[in-house]
């Protein structure tokens, strides 16, 4: 309403009180008369506000009364804030419409889920992939329906950062990759992708590495063994004796490359997680340490702090390779003159073991992807030194089966420190 169609109602009201009063001072009764004329202009405004309420109630702008003045100005503006709330409507319910048939459309499964786990909706694929029942499974909460154990925990923990494949129940040879996106104000998005052919894929390529390395050891064992007979023959001619060495080094690389293949397929094969014995560290890496330095051909200064006598309950062969390999790892790119320490300690966390260089350290690029198998951050200098590009594999699925993390971090010229972190549960105090 503007002010002057407010100035205008006024004008008029008081113009139509001045006349009652001249027309009741005219009859001797001025009191009377502009009273009813006030009553008149009550009940006229009273009239219009009703018309407006049954129209407010009625939600059709076409059914609008029709009023002139202050009233009328009203009515204009309700109805355009009408017209423009049902265009808004239309545009959410076009937009959300939309939005359903592209997430239908997805071939991934999608369920919003709120802060407690419970379902407020999904898409067709999920109901496919979990076997939901339409609206009877909203409101439930989704470890309910999926009662995957490794799912239950994955969505428990509440670090959805690594997503979590799992073997779909009832159906032994479907396997499920679950994703969990936090979004909005404790919101959960789950998305559910069928990844059966990668998982046999991935099946079959295990199998294919490990049943090569197993037939790749024998014939390579003959071989190192023949050439390291005929290397010390004497009777061989000198001119041949580069090429043998060659040779041999070649072979028994290739040797340790099988072996390390096999070591990496034995321990994708292991899903369970290992009881084992309690290991004394400390016994462990000081064997490691008296090993390395009998080997290295470089000084190199190992020293060794040993903080806890705890043990570390788990597979002693599978942890002597994980350690034995990171401090292989250490010696193989520090320089002569450099240091290595290796560090055993506990706390609320659980233990930590830390095998930290002086070497000529990583860029920061190439962290990441240093537990890839055969990745290498200098593939000729790897090559030089006769490693396989499998050690950190190794390390990384041996810390894995034991419920423990492997965290590196390092500078270039500044050199590594990588860290093996363990529950507490498998820590056992001495007896």
């Amino acid at each position: 309403m503007t002010v002057s169609s407010w100035w205008a109602l006024l004008a008029r009201s008081l113009l139509a009180v001045a006349a009652a009063y001249l027309v009741g001072m005219t009859v001797g009764r001025a009191g009377l008369v502009v009273a009813i004329v006030l009553a008149a202009l009550l009940v006229r405004q009273l009239y219009l506000l009703m018309r407006l309420l049954q129209w407010l109630r009625r939600d059709r702008v076409d059914l609008a009364p029709d009023a002139g003045g202050a009233w009328g100005e009203l009515i204009g503006l309700i109805a355009r804030l009408f017209r423009r709330k049902q265009y808004h409507k239309r545009r959410m319910l076009q937009l959300l419409r939309e939005l359903r048939h592209s997430t239908a459309a997805i071939p991934d499964g999608v369920v919003m889920l709120n802060p407690a786990a419970e379902i407020l909706w999904f898409n067709r694929a999920a109901a496919q992939l979990l076997n939901l029942r339409g609206r009877g499974d909203v409101g439930l909460r989704v470890d309910n329906l999926v009662r995957r154990p490794e799912f239950v925990q994955y969505l428990r923990t509440g670090d959805y950062s690594v997503p979590v494949v799992v073997q779909a129940s009832g159906v032994s040879e479907q396997y499920l990759h679950f994703q969990v996106v936090p979004y909005g104000t404790g919101q959960l998005l789950l998305l559910v992708r069928d990844v059966t052919r990668q998982a046999h894929l991935e099946a079959m390529r295990r199998d294919f590495v490990a049943n090569a390395s197993h037939e790749l050891r024998s014939p390579l064992t003959v071989i190192s063994g023949y050439l390291e007979t005929i290397s010390q023959d004497e009777n061989v001619d000198p001119m041949l004796r580069g090429p043998i060495d060659e040779m041999r080094r070649q072979a028994l690389r290739m040797a340790a490359i099988v072996h390390d293949l096999l070591e990496l397929s034995r321990l994708e094969a292991e899903t369970s997680a290992p009881a084992g014995e309690p290991i004394d560290v400390g016994a462990l890496v000081t064997r490691l340490r008296s090993d390395l330095l009998a080997r290295v051909s470089h000084s190199l200064d190992v020293r060794l702090e040993i903080e806890t006598a705890d043990r570390l309950l788990g597979v002693e062969a599978q942890i002597h390779s994980a350690f034995a390999n990171l401090l292989e790892n250490a010696a193989k790119y520090t320089p002569a003159g450099g240091s290595i320490t290796m560090r055993w300690w506990r706390d609320e966390n659980g233990g930590h073991f830390v095998v930290k260089d002086t070497g000529i350290g990583i860029a920061a690029e190439h962290i990441p992807r240093l537990t890839e198998r055969f990745y290498r951050v200098d593939a000729g200098r790897s090559r030089a030194s006769g490693g396989s590009g499998l050690g950190l594999a190794i390390v990384k699925h041996a810390l894995q089966r034991h419920g423990a993390s492997l965290q590196i971090e390092s500078e270039e010229g500044q050199g590594s420190t990588f860290s093996c972190h363990f529950p507490p549960a498998r820590l056992v105090a001495p007896a």
